[in-house]
């Protein structure tokens, strides 16, 4: 059971993880360095970016992947990874909604454009990580593989 959430979680972050690398790599020097200008810090600070994505991704992993896969066994690949898809959505909107509208009721200046896009952003690269993370581990059969040689289910 342990390791199938370690694959899932793994999963997770790979996905996620390369998905928000690339949106940070053409989207700060576009969208947010210009919008935030002396509110960002001149460089990232790593260990406050590690544990969120540490967080985040067992978040996701928790709240939208396990469900999909969970789902994946009682039914068949499309819906659990629509599950995730749509939980993964759910969260990550509900999750960056907590961070920009806390900087937009709390801080002297925060664009509602960088809100809405973050929102936006949020919910598309959460649904998409999940979904794919699913669909990964169900095309590859890992699951189904470690499940058969341990005699368990994914709970």
């Amino acid at each position: 059971m342990i390791l199938k959430w370690f694959l899932a979680y793994i999963a997770t972050g790979l996905f996620f993880g390369a998905l928000d690398a690339v949106w940070l790599r053409f989207t700060a020097p576009l969208l947010y360095r210009p919008a935030l200008g002396d509110l960002l810090a001149e460089k990232i600070r790593v260990g406050p970016a590690v544990a969120f994505y540490f967080i985040y991704v067992a978040a996701l992993t928790f709240f939208a992947v396990i469900p999909g896969l969970m789902f994946n066994q009682a039914g068949g690949t499309i819906q659990g990874t629509a599950v995730a898809v749509m939980r993964g959505a759910f969260f990550g909107f509900a999750a960056y909604a907590t961070y920009d509208l806390t900087n937009q009721a709390t801080l002297r200046r925060w664009p509602t454009e960088v809100t809405l896009i973050d929102l936006a952003w949020g919910a598309a690269a959460s649904g998409l990580a999940a979904g794919l993370a699913v669909l990964a581990l169900t095309k590859l059969g890992l699951l189904e593989q470690l499940g058969k040689a341990a005699g368990g289910e994914m709970g």
